[in-house]
């Protein structure tokens, strides 16, 4: 299939961001926008649940139902039933089918997918269920203001303030990385790869360079020298020593013909 464009990306989740606090619901398009930069495509697959929606996930895997569990909250005691918390998945390249896979790299760059969309979610101030001991929850995605569902129940909701914190931080992630698109950015990684071989190749040219020559008129002599055992290197001598080498070889030193045996 071909290249999905970021606008049909999005589409995909905008019914699961329906009836989220609206800064929540920024930052979570937020993510899929800076996660398409980096060549990974993702779909909003839960969002904002009623309370009886909640009972009816936690009723999974409990009371005889043999399917795995998924969550240990009843309604009234998630942050999906306020607003503050969002599941996703990835969107492969058929632009239809999704994966849970957490070691799945569909932009082909050495890094699992899955992990470059939490480093993006912890950017923007996400809250990862991954990162939970009792519970994990691999595509949880949470901003909470710490604020406790007992508190969410009673009315609590953020301060004006610290929305407005998020907002700063969601426009400061965007001046500072996200001029480049995946494309480009994807072109930038080859023409760095490119310039450390050329940097790499140049130091070996230098380092050849400077790495001490014979002359050329002292060349056998080191060659009789090395012959007889005289020498083990020729290739770190001054000049008085390559003449030296080459008195003796020419006094028949090295051949059994001088005076010294």
């Amino acid at each position: 299939m071909a290249q999905l464009m970021l606008e049909q990306i999005q589409k995909k989740s905008l019914n699961r961001l329906v009836g989220l606090n609206p800064v929540f619901k920024l930052v979570m398009e937020k993510l899929i926008e800076r996660c398409y930069a980096r060549g990974v495509w993702i779909v909003i697959t839960q969002g904002l649940r009623t309370y009886a929606e909640q009972d009816a996930l936690y009723a999974q895997g409990r009371n005889g139902d043999k399917r795995p569990k998924v969550t240990k909250a009843r309604g009234g005691y998630s942050n999906h039933n306020f607003g503050f918390a969002a599941d996703f998945a990835l969107l492969l390249r058929d632009g239809r089918t999704v994966s849970w896979d957490t070691l799945r790299d569909e932009d082909k760059d050495s890094l699992p997918d899955w992990s470059e969309v939490v480093e993006e979610a912890k950017k923007l101030g996400l809250e990862w269920g991954g990162d939970w001991r009792s519970f994990k929850d691999m595509p949880h995605l949470q901003m909470t203001f710490g604020i406790t569902t007992a508190q969410f129940r009673a009315g609590k909701r953020p301060s004006q303030t610290q929305l407005n914190a998020v907002l700063a931080r969601v426009n400061e992630l965007k001046t500072e990385d996200e001029e480049m698109t995946a494309e480009e950015k994807a072109a930038f990684k080859a023409l760095q790869n490119t310039v450390q071989k050329q940097a790499d190749r140049i130091k070996t040219l230098e380092r050849a360079a400077k790495q001490p020559k014979v002359p050329a008129w002292a060349e056998q002599a080191c060659i009789n020298a090395k012959a007889v055992g005289a020498l083990d290197t020729a290739n770190d001598g001054s000049y008085d020593f390559y003449r030296m080498v080459t008195l003796l070889d020419r006094a028949g030193v090295f051949s059994g013909k001088g005076g010294v045996a």
